[in-house]
């Protein structure tokens, strides 16, 4: 009886690790992706220095969602940087096919995995200021400690935050204690913080 439960524990795992190793391999083009004349609103909404939240398709952006004790939309967000009418996203992303770092993509790129999409504004704060100070962070590596204290590296709500702290130093986001990482962090419910953020609109996307 014994030597049953442990064969079966052992083929348990094994299922676990091969459906997670077809998941993670699978081919990008068998991935669905955006249509974006389904999303023509959000174009021509965008303006330089929105903040553009996407709750994505992979399988830890639940676990980022679910971190929000409230706002539980959305899974990642990045600034965005909108030049004779070229729209970008700046955006500190980790587990990618590029290196773990703060990246200027475009707008496309940084949607395609997105089940849905928010967009947001800053309150009185010059958008292209906004999108520029962020330029200015390109090529710092991911922050795999979540530590606000040290900025040399930065996760996604990080980066928005160091960039308006340098703007705007009065500005206080708010965080939440995560016990697991022993330490307050910015999550992405800080879109509800309205004495900030407006939001444009909000679309799902597939």
């Amino acid at each position: 009886m014994l030597n049953k439960r442990k064969n079966l524990v052992v083929i348990l795992i094994l299922v676990v690790i091969i459906v997670t190793a077809i998941i993670f391999n699978q081919p990008k083009n068998q991935r669905q992706e955006i249509h974006f004349e389904e999303i023509e609103e959000v174009i021509s909404l965008i303006q330089d220095g929105d903040i553009i939240f996407r709750m994505g398709d992979r399988i830890w952006s639940q676990s980022f969602r679910d971190l929000s004790p409230t706002e539980r939309r959305f899974s990642h967000l990045g600034i965005v940087r909108k030049r004779d009418d070229v729209i970008t996203v700046i955006n500190s992303e980790a587990m990618q096919e590029y290196d773990d770092v703060v990246t200027e993509v475009t707008l496309e790129r940084f949607l395609q995995p997105a089940l849905c999409v928010g967009l947001f504004r800053m309150h009185d704060l010059d958008g292209e200021l906004i999108s520029d100070t962020a330029m200015e962070f390109i090529g710092i590596p991911f922050d795999w400690k979540f530590d606000m204290e040290d900025s040399s590296k930065l996760y996604c709500t990080e980066l928005l935050y160091v960039v308006l702290k340098k703007i705007y130093p009065s500005i206080k986001l708010n965080t939440t204690y995560i016990k697991e990482l022993g330490k307050n962090i910015i999550l992405l419910d800080i879109c509800l913080q309205t004495e900030y953020f407006t939001e444009i609109g909000y679309w799902i996307t597939r």
